[in-house]
């Protein structure tokens, strides 16, 4: 039977990563995270894409500056997820080690990668909205440990392959 339940417990088996797009906007730092993050989408330009509810009260906001850093969550940020995650909008940013640049894009220092986007195209998808959004810059550190959204949990990766 197609519930919510169902379709939740059957996506819950696909690993995702985990994402924070966020910006500092007339010096207040907002930002989301979101485990709907895909990556190469496109090459040619280059497009990354993140499904955001509609009932966010941050897209707006973030939507309407532009220029956002979309920062790749890795196992050293697996402790302050749910704090960015989290409903004290205020708090958010408490502690953590961020870089902005000239336009204001946020992005999380010591992460397994890091980018600075803006909104390509957008379009409504269900109960979320489905942002199409252009890398002007990317960066990352091959030694960070990765981390992914699975079975409604943070966790890390183990090194090797399963044998067939």
């Amino acid at each position: 039977m197609l519930t919510d339940t169902a379709l939740r417990e059957a996506f819950s088996h696909v690993p995702q990563g985990v994402v924070l797009v966020a910006a500092e906007i007339d010096g207040v730092r907002h930002g989301l995270v979101a485990s709907t993050f895909t990556v190469g989408v496109s090459l040619d330009p280059p497009l990354v894409s993140v499904a955001v509810q509609h009932s966010s009260r941050t897209w707006p906001l973030l939507r309407a500056h532009g220029r956002l850093g979309v920062t790749v969550l890795g196992a050293n940020q697996r402790g302050v997820t749910r704090q960015l995650a989290g409903p004290d909008r205020e708090r958010r940013f408490d502690g953590l080690d961020v870089e902005v640049d000239e336009g204001g894009a946020l992005v999380l220092r010591d992460a397994p990668a890091w980018m600075t986007v803006t909104l390509h195209d957008e379009m409504r998808a269900g109960d979320h909205d489905l942002a199409l959004l252009e890398v002007l810059a990317v960066d990352s550190s091959p030694a960070a440990a990765a981390m992914v959204f699975h079975r409604s949990r943070f966790k890390g990766l183990v090194e090797g392959d399963i044998a067939c």
